[in-house]
């Protein structure tokens, strides 16, 4: 039986702009339009304009909203404000990750992003665990389009557009509600690359407008459209997790290196209970790795200490930023010091190795960040 593919709104636009398509997270989306490495260094050097409407809006509303996604995320929510965002995750009961999640608040209660390929199976999961009348869901992931402007140049590129809005204002992990070339948005500095930028979150019918505006604006600064294929090669840069591959229901968020968004004394949460246990001896380590020239090590690919097995890749690429393959790993206690080595099984039927140096996450900062 053939799966369901679904299409973003934006999908002619893509495809007239030559777009190699390719099924992900249920969605046919863009993988790359040009080279991944043309448009990652965009990016890196000027502004990139990304389509990620696959992603996952659901909203919660209601007197119990709060103490209700306390109960779901590892994070604290009393952190938030209106007009702030959250990264956080859920966890089942064993500490494993359901997915990795944006939770914004705003006047009226709060919206949950969730990954495109979760999206159904979160959905099932936050709604078994209503508490009631006092509390209401909304999935609006089909009328949502979501697009990102990320690079040094996307502030320069956006203002312009924004109409009643000092975008320079918004901090890092802030939002707000507001026109971008005449469309009502809420406009979110947040991003998966590790670059400065904005999410646009609004209606799925405007999604064209909003698209042929921002590329209007930016082309002449050299903004480019850049497709999954970028903003892969991009995020691992950043040492940012990619669920399904280096997280997971089998994967704990302190052993996958997030133990910064697990809120021990917050309360009483999902997870809380076996995560608490694991905080005191975690049982894995997650690892940047640095490799030679272009050797690349690829997800699933295991890792050794003196030929001893000591870990797994869960993602690895060549680094166009820095010129040479970049991996992040999870390994057992005691492979994880920086600056040691340890060594890749790239291909186990040629017997064909590769050294790989343990260093710090994140591979790549912003400049000034």
């Amino acid at each position: 039986m053939t799966e369901h593919v679904q299409t973003v709104p934006l999908d002619q636009v893509h495809r007239r702009l030559g777009a190699r398509m390719v099924p992900f997270g249920g969605y046919l989306m863009p993988m790359q339009y040009s080279s991944i490495r043309e448009e990652h260094l965009a990016v890196r050097q000027r502004a990139g304009l990304f389509d990620v409407s696959h992603m996952g809006e659901v909203t919660v509303r209601g007197p119990g909203a709060l103490a209700y996604l306390q109960t779901l995320v590892t994070n604290d929510l009393t952190r938030l404000a209106p007009g702030r965002a959250l990264y956080t995750v859920m966890c089942r009961d064993d500490g494993g990750i359901v997915d990795d999640l944006l939770v914004y608040q705003d006047e009226d209660g709060y919206m949950v992003v969730v990954n495109a390929a979760c999206h159904d199976h979160d959905l099932a999961w936050m709604r078994a665990q209503l508490p009631g009348a006092e509390v209401e869901l909304d999935d609006v992931s089909a009328a949502t389009c979501l697009l990102a402007v990320q690079g040094p140049l996307a502030l320069e590129i956006l203002s312009p557009l924004a109409q009643g809005v000092d975008l320079a204002g918004i901090r890092y992990y802030h939002h707000l509600a507001g026109l971008v070339a005449g469309v009502p948005v809420r406009i979110s500095r947040t991003g998966y690359t590790g670059e400065d930028g904005f999410e646009l979150y609004g209606p799925a019918e405007a999604a064209g407008q909003l698209w042929d505006a921002i590329q209007l604006q930016g082309g002449p600064s050299g903004l480019l459209p850049a497709g999954l294929g970028a903003r892969d090669t991009l995020r691992l840069e950043a040492g940012l997790r990619l669920y399904g591959q280096d997280i997971d229901e089998t994967t704990d968020p302190i052993s996958a290196g997030l133990g910064w968004v697990v809120k021990l004394g917050k309360g009483d949460f999902r997870g809380r209970d076996t995560l608490q246990a694991i905080a005191t001896a975690p049982p894995r380590r997650f690892v940047g790795l640095s490799l030679e020239a272009r050797q690349i090590a690829r997800p699933h690919q295991l890792l050794y200490r003196n030929q001893e097995p000591v870990g797994v890749v869960t993602s690895g690429s060549f680094s166009f930023t820095l010129g040479h393959g970049i991996a992040m790993g999870s390994v057992i206690p005691g492979a994880e010091v920086e600056g040691g080595e340890l060594e890749v099984l790239l291909r186990p039927e040629l017997g064909q190795w590769a050294q790989a140096t343990v260093v710090p996450l994140p591979f790549y900062r912003r400049p000034g960040s």
